[in-house]
């Protein structure tokens, strides 16, 4: 298995993403494989090549298509590749709505270089990273709008499969909810893709929406 993380970039601003780009080359395990300026040119790459990024680093203000249209796209045609959002943009609508088409995590451009090395990592290894400031929006969005999905009835989730939920919850890869319930990887891996399918959530980052929504996990805000 090769432990680099391969990365694009998507900002239309070329001083700050040459700036990150050299950020991110310095490190071993990261591989910056192309950078685009817009959502269109990011998406014929994609198209055009099979050699495709494990996460995709995307601004939301750009021409042609902006990040969120892209995001809805890639969500579609590639949904293996994981979006971090990372943008001057930190109204609590922008964050809802870049979660809701499918980035797995949210950054604001005043982070510092480590909150994003450390966000791209934890994406890699676990499918997503909430901050707390996120996780805040998430709920908020959800008590203003009330989108809950229905359980159906108290048995919609096994006993085991909410278990496992509350640890991915807990940004705990299957490796280690595997060693914490005495299960294997692979076994933890056959729970999530059910949580997947029943909840009808694209990924781990829509799980975690899930489990606030429904109170099966509890944030405090």
């Amino acid at each position: 298995m090769n432990d680099t993380i391969k990365i694009i970039l998507v900002d239309d601003e070329l001083l700050f993403r040459k700036g990150i780009s050299f950020l991110l080359e310095r490190e071993k395990n990261l591989e910056v494989i192309f950078e685009a300026s817009n959502g269109d040119e990011l998406i014929s790459f994609l198209q055009l090549n099979s050699n495709h990024p494990d996460i995709i680093i995307m601004d939301l203000k750009m021409p042609v298509i902006n990040g969120v249209e892209a995001t809805k796209i890639i969500r579609k045609e590639f949904p293996e590749i994981k979006i971090i959002a990372l943008t001057s943009y930190d109204s609590k609508s922008f964050v809802a709505n870049m979660i809701d088409v499918g980035a797995v995590s949210y950054l604001i451009k005043n982070a510092t270089p480590q909150d994003l090395l450390t966000t791209i990592n934890e994406v890699a290894l676990k499918g997503f990273y909430y901050t707390d400031s996120v996780i805040k929006v998430i709920k908020e969005d959800v008590l203003t709008n009330k989108k809950l999905k229905s359980n159906f009835d108290n048995n919609f989730l096994t006993k085991r499969e909410i278990e496992v939920l509350k640890l991915i919850c807990s940004q705990k890869s299957s490796v280690e909810i595997g060693e914490q319930l005495f299960i294997s990887p692979r076994t933890v891996e056959g729970h999530r893709n059910s949580l997947l399918l029943k909840t009808q959530s694209k990924n781990i980052a829509g799980l975690v929406v899930y489990a606030v929504q429904n109170d099966i996990i509890i944030m405090e805000i």
